[in-house]
């Protein structure tokens, strides 16, 4: 490896290529975006099957709890909210903005679907957990064998 002088990591041939190359994939990313997140991606969220129930959780950090919309219908779960921005100075020259603010909306299919009169949601520390179980109708039931 060249030297470059006092700093050799701060300049060479590629460095350049290399701003160039993670500019790019911020913007097919989003990373560099200040709009609306309704692309899917955001917020993040995991999903798993509890004992009797289906679990979402979504991390929403800098969402108020009142600016959640959680929807349920059949099995798709719909989180919905807005992020208000970070300062109210809207003429601020900004070194950088990665953090998104405004309307949001992400889909979630779910495996099941459904009963809406038994979701739980609740939202603590930047992270909403939404917790649906099946209609009764659709659970499963044991079936006893009988000797004949």
């Amino acid at each position: 490896m060249q030297n470059y002088g006092l700093f050799p990591a701060l300049w060479g041939p590629f460095v350049e290529l290399r701003q160039l190359q993670s500019q790019t994939n911020r913007m097919f990313d989003g990373g560099g975006r200040n709009q609306r997140q309704s692309d899917g991606n955001w917020p993040p969220v995991n999903l798993w099957p509890g004992d009797d129930s289906l679990i979402v959780t979504a991390e929403m950090p800098g969402v108020a709890q009142d600016d959640i919309e959680p929807t349920v219908r059949e099995n798709t779960l719909i989180i919905a909210g807005k992020r208000s921005p970070s300062t109210e100075d809207g003429d601020a020259a900004w070194h950088r903005r990665e953090r998104p603010s405004g309307a949001f909306s992400r889909s979630i299919r779910l495996p099941l679907r459904v009963d809406p009169d038994k979701v739980e949601a609740r939202a603590e520390n930047g992270v909403l957990e939404v917790e649906m179980s099946p209609p009764d109708a659709e659970r499963p039931r044991k079936i006893e064998v009988k000797a004949s």
